[in-house]
Protein backbone atom coordinates (compact mmCIF):
# COMPACT_ATOMS: atom_id res chain seq x y z
CA UNK A 1 0.00 0.00 0.00
CA UNK A 2 1.12 3.81 -0.68
CA UNK A 3 3.06 4.80 2.07
CA UNK A 4 3.98 1.70 3.92
CA UNK A 5 7.11 1.45 3.23
CA UNK A 6 9.63 4.70 4.44
CA UNK A 7 12.36 3.14 1.92
CA UNK A 8 10.35 3.73 -0.72
CA UNK A 9 8.85 7.02 0.33
CA UNK A 10 12.51 7.95 0.10
CA UNK A 11 13.57 7.50 -2.99
CA UNK A 12 13.04 8.73 -6.13
CA UNK A 13 11.53 6.21 -8.09
CA UNK A 14 9.90 5.51 -4.83
CA UNK A 15 7.89 8.98 -4.52
CA UNK A 16 6.77 8.63 -8.51
CA UNK A 17 5.76 5.41 -7.33
CA UNK A 18 3.48 6.71 -4.52
CA UNK A 19 2.20 9.56 -7.02
CA UNK A 20 0.62 7.16 -9.62
CA UNK A 21 -0.46 4.48 -6.91
CA UNK A 22 -2.84 7.74 -5.31
CA UNK A 23 -5.00 6.69 -8.36
CA UNK A 24 -7.48 4.55 -7.35
CA UNK A 25 -9.76 2.28 -9.44
CA UNK A 26 -12.56 4.91 -9.59
CA UNK A 27 -10.56 8.02 -10.07
CA UNK A 28 -10.15 9.76 -13.55
CA UNK A 29 -8.29 12.90 -12.28
CA UNK A 30 -6.86 14.40 -8.98
CA UNK A 31 -5.86 17.52 -7.76
CA UNK A 32 -2.18 18.09 -6.33
CA UNK A 33 -3.39 18.72 -3.42
CA UNK A 34 -5.11 15.36 -3.36
CA UNK A 35 -2.22 13.50 -4.84
CA UNK A 36 0.05 15.24 -2.10
CA UNK A 37 -2.34 13.77 0.49
CA UNK A 38 -2.60 9.83 -0.32
CA UNK A 39 0.85 9.85 -1.56
CA UNK A 40 2.11 11.22 1.83
CA UNK A 41 4.98 13.21 -0.50
CA UNK A 42 5.06 16.94 -0.14
CA UNK A 43 3.17 18.81 -2.09
CA UNK A 44 6.50 20.59 -3.73
CA UNK A 45 7.76 17.31 -4.06
CA UNK A 46 4.33 16.23 -6.14
CA UNK A 47 4.90 19.14 -7.90
CA UNK A 48 8.26 18.95 -9.28
CA UNK A 49 8.04 15.37 -9.98
CA UNK A 50 4.51 15.63 -11.80
CA UNK A 51 5.91 18.01 -14.65
CA UNK A 52 8.81 15.26 -15.57
CA UNK A 53 5.52 12.61 -15.38
CA UNK A 54 3.79 15.16 -17.93
CA UNK A 55 7.28 15.65 -19.96
CA UNK A 56 7.20 12.27 -20.24
CA UNK A 57 3.59 11.57 -21.12
CA UNK A 58 2.64 9.15 -17.65
CA UNK A 59 0.73 12.31 -16.48
CA UNK A 60 -1.44 14.94 -18.36
CA UNK A 61 -2.93 17.53 -17.01
CA UNK A 62 -6.57 19.36 -18.21
CA UNK A 63 -6.91 22.64 -15.93
CA UNK A 64 -5.19 22.05 -12.50
CA UNK A 65 -6.38 18.76 -12.00
CA UNK A 66 -3.97 15.60 -13.27
CA UNK A 67 -4.75 12.50 -15.10
CA UNK A 68 -2.96 9.16 -15.92
CA UNK A 69 -1.62 9.68 -19.32
CA UNK A 70 -1.71 7.18 -22.53
CA UNK A 71 1.86 6.56 -21.77
CA UNK A 72 1.47 4.34 -19.29
CA UNK A 73 -1.35 2.16 -21.46
CA UNK A 74 1.47 2.11 -24.59
CA UNK A 75 4.02 0.68 -22.21
CA UNK A 76 1.14 -1.58 -20.73
CA UNK A 77 0.70 -3.01 -23.78
CA UNK A 78 4.17 -4.36 -23.67
CA UNK A 79 4.15 -6.93 -20.82
CA UNK A 80 4.27 -9.86 -22.55
CA UNK A 81 2.39 -12.22 -19.94
CA UNK A 82 -0.68 -9.65 -20.34
CA UNK A 83 -0.65 -9.44 -24.09
CA UNK A 84 0.16 -12.92 -24.87
CA UNK A 85 -2.65 -13.81 -22.59
CA UNK A 86 -5.18 -11.47 -23.98
CA UNK A 87 -4.61 -11.93 -27.67
CA UNK A 88 -5.03 -15.93 -27.31
CA UNK A 89 -8.22 -15.30 -25.10
CA UNK A 90 -9.90 -12.78 -26.67
CA UNK A 91 -11.38 -14.55 -29.57
CA UNK A 92 -12.68 -17.32 -27.40
CA UNK A 93 -13.92 -14.70 -24.86
CA UNK A 94 -16.00 -13.69 -27.66
CA UNK A 95 -17.42 -16.89 -28.50
CA UNK A 96 -18.18 -17.54 -24.85
CA UNK A 97 -20.11 -13.97 -25.08
CA UNK A 98 -22.10 -14.92 -28.00
CA UNK A 99 -23.22 -18.28 -26.65
CA UNK A 100 -24.33 -16.83 -23.57
CA UNK A 101 -25.22 -13.07 -23.46
CA UNK A 102 -23.46 -13.01 -19.96
CA UNK A 103 -20.23 -11.16 -19.04
CA UNK A 104 -16.79 -13.10 -19.87
CA UNK A 105 -13.62 -12.38 -17.14
CA UNK A 106 -9.98 -12.65 -17.56
CA UNK A 107 -8.04 -12.06 -14.48
CA UNK A 108 -4.58 -13.15 -13.57
CA UNK A 109 -3.61 -13.31 -10.16
CA UNK A 110 -1.40 -10.12 -8.44
CA UNK A 111 -0.64 -10.65 -5.01
CA UNK A 112 -3.86 -11.83 -3.04
CA UNK A 113 -5.96 -10.20 -5.47
CA UNK A 114 -6.92 -10.95 -9.20
CA UNK A 115 -6.24 -8.25 -11.83
CA UNK A 116 -9.04 -8.48 -14.48
CA UNK A 117 -7.16 -8.05 -17.80
CA UNK A 118 -10.17 -8.24 -20.10
CA UNK A 119 -13.35 -8.43 -20.40
CA UNK A 120 -16.31 -8.84 -22.65
CA UNK A 121 -19.93 -7.89 -22.14
CA UNK A 122 -23.14 -6.24 -23.33
CA UNK A 123 -24.14 -2.43 -23.02
CA UNK A 124 -26.02 -3.32 -19.77
CA UNK A 125 -24.05 -3.17 -16.32
CA UNK A 126 -24.77 -4.65 -12.90
CA UNK A 127 -24.14 -2.59 -9.79
CA UNK A 128 -20.71 -2.31 -9.72
CA UNK A 129 -19.15 -3.03 -12.45
CA UNK A 130 -16.10 -5.10 -13.13
CA UNK A 131 -13.44 -3.07 -15.19
CA UNK A 132 -10.06 -4.00 -17.36
CA UNK A 133 -6.89 -3.54 -14.85
CA UNK A 134 -9.66 -3.49 -11.59
CA UNK A 135 -8.59 -5.53 -8.84
CA UNK A 136 -10.91 -8.01 -6.23
CA UNK A 137 -9.94 -9.92 -3.60
CA UNK A 138 -9.02 -13.66 -4.43
CA UNK A 139 -11.03 -15.57 -1.74
CA UNK A 140 -14.34 -14.50 -2.83
CA UNK A 141 -14.48 -14.46 -6.99
CA UNK A 142 -14.62 -17.51 -8.61
CA UNK A 143 -11.46 -16.34 -10.91
CA UNK A 144 -9.50 -15.95 -7.45
CA UNK A 145 -10.61 -19.58 -6.02
CA UNK A 146 -9.85 -21.46 -9.17
CA UNK A 147 -6.40 -19.68 -9.10
CA UNK A 148 -5.90 -20.74 -5.70
CA UNK A 149 -7.03 -23.82 -6.26
CA UNK A 150 -5.03 -24.64 -8.98
CA UNK A 151 -1.85 -22.37 -7.79
CA UNK A 152 0.93 -22.92 -5.58
CA UNK A 153 0.01 -23.81 -1.83
CA UNK A 154 2.21 -21.20 -0.40
CA UNK A 155 -1.09 -18.54 -2.13
CA UNK A 156 -3.10 -20.22 -0.47
CA UNK A 157 -1.17 -20.11 2.74
CA UNK A 158 -0.83 -16.43 2.26
CA UNK A 159 -5.08 -15.79 1.77
CA UNK A 160 -5.94 -17.99 4.79
CA UNK A 161 -3.69 -16.39 6.51
CA UNK A 162 -4.97 -13.04 6.23
CA UNK A 163 -8.32 -11.15 6.81
CA UNK A 164 -11.13 -12.78 4.51
CA UNK A 165 -13.23 -9.53 3.63
CA UNK A 166 -16.99 -10.01 3.36
CA UNK A 167 -18.29 -7.98 0.43
CA UNK A 168 -21.63 -9.95 1.10
CA UNK A 169 -23.44 -11.69 3.41
CA UNK A 170 -22.68 -14.60 1.09
CA UNK A 171 -19.06 -14.29 1.04
CA UNK A 172 -17.02 -17.29 2.78
CA UNK A 173 -14.51 -15.43 5.68
CA UNK A 174 -13.81 -18.69 7.16
CA UNK A 175 -10.42 -20.53 6.07
CA UNK A 176 -11.96 -23.96 6.60
CA UNK A 177 -14.97 -23.10 4.62
CA UNK A 178 -12.52 -21.74 1.79
CA UNK A 179 -10.44 -24.62 2.15
CA UNK A 180 -13.17 -27.10 1.41
CA UNK A 181 -14.66 -24.29 -1.82
CA UNK A 182 -10.90 -25.54 -3.09
CA UNK A 183 -10.89 -28.65 -2.49
CA UNK A 184 -14.39 -28.88 -4.37
CA UNK A 185 -12.62 -26.50 -7.26
CA UNK A 186 -9.56 -29.15 -7.85
CA UNK A 187 -12.10 -32.20 -7.53
CA UNK A 188 -14.73 -30.71 -10.26
CA UNK A 189 -11.95 -28.69 -12.44
CA UNK A 190 -13.86 -25.52 -12.24
CA UNK A 191 -14.92 -23.14 -9.16
CA UNK A 192 -18.07 -21.35 -8.50
CA UNK A 193 -19.09 -18.51 -6.65
CA UNK A 194 -22.34 -17.76 -5.41
CA UNK A 195 -23.34 -14.05 -4.31
CA UNK A 196 -20.36 -13.82 -2.69
CA UNK A 197 -18.69 -10.98 -4.90
CA UNK A 198 -22.00 -9.63 -5.55
CA UNK A 199 -25.67 -10.31 -4.61
CA UNK A 200 -27.82 -12.05 -7.10
CA UNK A 201 -24.83 -12.91 -9.34
CA UNK A 202 -23.11 -16.55 -9.99
CA UNK A 203 -19.66 -16.68 -11.41
CA UNK A 204 -17.97 -20.12 -12.70
CA UNK A 205 -14.45 -20.45 -13.67
CA UNK A 206 -11.72 -22.36 -15.39
CA UNK A 207 -7.43 -22.35 -14.92
CA UNK A 208 -5.54 -21.23 -18.17
CA UNK A 209 -2.10 -23.15 -18.06
CA UNK A 210 0.55 -21.43 -20.13
CA UNK A 211 3.32 -23.18 -22.49
CA UNK A 212 4.92 -24.72 -19.26
CA UNK A 213 1.37 -25.86 -17.69
CA UNK A 214 1.93 -23.77 -14.97
CA UNK A 215 -1.58 -21.88 -14.06
CA UNK A 216 -1.05 -18.37 -15.67
CA UNK A 217 -4.98 -16.99 -15.40
CA UNK A 218 -8.00 -17.84 -14.98
CA UNK A 219 -11.38 -17.23 -17.21
CA UNK A 220 -15.25 -16.98 -15.91
CA UNK A 221 -18.43 -16.30 -16.78
CA UNK A 222 -20.77 -14.12 -14.47
CA UNK A 223 -24.97 -14.65 -15.03
CA UNK A 224 -27.38 -13.46 -12.56
CA UNK A 225 -28.43 -15.94 -10.28
CA UNK A 226 -32.29 -16.50 -11.53
CA UNK A 227 -30.62 -17.65 -14.75
CA UNK A 228 -27.69 -18.85 -14.55
CA UNK A 229 -26.68 -22.49 -15.93
CA UNK A 230 -23.28 -23.69 -13.75
CA UNK A 231 -22.91 -26.86 -15.55
CA UNK A 232 -23.75 -25.21 -19.49
CA UNK A 233 -21.21 -22.86 -18.31
CA UNK A 234 -18.56 -24.84 -17.16
CA UNK A 235 -18.32 -26.94 -20.36
CA UNK A 236 -18.44 -24.26 -22.37
CA UNK A 237 -15.37 -22.36 -20.47
CA UNK A 238 -13.84 -26.30 -20.43
CA UNK A 239 -13.90 -26.38 -24.24
CA UNK A 240 -12.88 -22.75 -25.16
CA UNK A 241 -9.71 -23.35 -21.84
CA UNK A 242 -8.05 -26.10 -24.05
CA UNK A 243 -7.85 -23.92 -26.82
CA UNK A 244 -6.80 -20.63 -25.02
CA UNK A 245 -4.05 -23.10 -23.78
CA UNK A 246 -3.15 -24.08 -27.41
CA UNK A 247 -2.86 -20.49 -28.62
CA UNK A 248 -1.31 -19.72 -25.80
CA UNK A 249 1.57 -21.72 -26.70
CA UNK A 250 1.84 -21.24 -29.93
CA UNK A 251 2.08 -17.18 -29.95
CA UNK A 252 4.88 -18.29 -26.61
CA UNK A 253 7.13 -19.69 -29.03
CA UNK A 254 6.92 -16.91 -32.24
Amino acid sequence: MPGDDSMTANSVLGKVQLILEAFGPDDEHLSLTELARRSGVAKASVHRLAQELLSWGVLERRGSDYWLGIRLFEIGQRVPRQRILREAARPYMEDLYQATNETIHLAVPDGREVLYLEKVSGHSQVTKPSRVAGRMPMHCTATGKVLLAFGPRALVDEVIASPLERLTPHTVNAPGLLLNELARARANGYAVEYEQTRVGFVSVAIPLTGATGLTTGALSITAPLFRADVAKYAGLLAMVGRRITKTVSALAVR
